[in-house]
């Protein structure tokens, strides 16, 4: 007599012997068939180069438009920042007064005693002692000044100097006799009265407008040192740190003064373009 078999779902379910793929090895053989597929890699390749392409036809149309991010247009001051520091430049804080005055009482210190006795004293001698001590003092003079001057720094030297220059050029102590101030806004009936502020005191070192300036040197000094090191990507990454800065700190401003004298006059002095703030930068 035979005897029948269950059949259905419940006894392919029963069967010990059933085994199952887990899903990580499922997705690890189709990752290694994907990159085995030649016709896949194929297209990849061709969706970068495309992407890659367009991305350079964007950049050139937004350069056409509006200009570059970075750079800076050559205007006096931004001639004057790239500029090397010639021989009046001092280093160390020194100013060329305090320098003179300083080499000057060197010398008074230096110069050999006359004998009080002049009838006992040998004229040709005191003469040759006192050329011998001109030329000594010269020497010494030269050395001193080529140990202070600006050429011979380093680049924080300079950006140091430069960081003074923009606080002297763009200071609220400076701008705010050569330009007009900015419009009062229209205040109701009921409002009370601004009160007046208090007076500053000293040069103007934090305001946007330096802020705006300073970024711009470094900037100028990053890009300057990146157009020969191309590899270096540490850099890199504080070049796109400074400009888009910079870009949040012009549309502070250019909100702020409502595109016034004060924000033209930025933008002309530091040769600025409408990249530098509008629209999304990409380096």
């Amino acid at each position: 007599m035979l005897m029948q078999t269950p059949s259905g779902p419940s006894h392919v379910a029963a069967t010990p012997n059933a085994t199952f793929a887990p899903a990580r090895a499922v997705s690890s053989k189709a990752q290694t068939q994907k990159k085995s597929d030649f016709f896949r890699i194929a297209q990849a390749r061709q969706r970068k180069a495309a992407n890659l392409s367009r991305q350079k036809d964007l950049q050139a149309e937004r350069k056409a438009s509006l200009g570059d991010p970075v750079q800076s247009q050559l205007t006096p001051f931004i001639q004057e920042i790239q500029s090397i520091p010639s021989d009046s430049g001092l280093n160390y804080y020194l100013k060329s007064d305090e320098l003179g005055s300083a080499l000057n009482f060197s010398r008074d210190l230096t110069e050999p005693l006359r004998n009080p006795d002049q009838d006992t004293t040998d004229p040709q001698f005191e003469k040759e002692a006192a050329e011998v001590h001109q030329k000594a003092h010269q020497n010494a003079e030269e050395a001193i000044r080529r140990i202070v001057n600006l050429s011979n720094g380093n680049t924080k030297d300079r950006l140091r100097v430069n960081v003074q220059k923009c606080v002297d050029q763009f200071g609220r102590h400076f701008t705010d006799t050569s330009l007009p101030p900015k419009p009062a806004s229209a205040q109701n009936a009921s409002a009370t009265g601004n009160s007046e502020k208090t007076p500053r005191v000293g040069p103007d070192t934090g305001s946007s407008e330096v802020q705006a300036a300073i970024l711009t040197v470094k900037i100028i000094n990053l890009s300057r040192h990146l157009q020969t090191a191309n590899k270096d990507k540490h850099n890199k990454r504080n070049l796109q740190l400074l400009v888009h800065k910079r870009q949040k700190l012009l549309r502070y401003i250019r909100k702020k003064e409502r595109g016034g004298p004060r924000w033209q006059n930025l933008m002309e002095s530091l040769g600025l373009s409408d990249a530098a703030w509008k629209g999304e930068i990409v380096l």
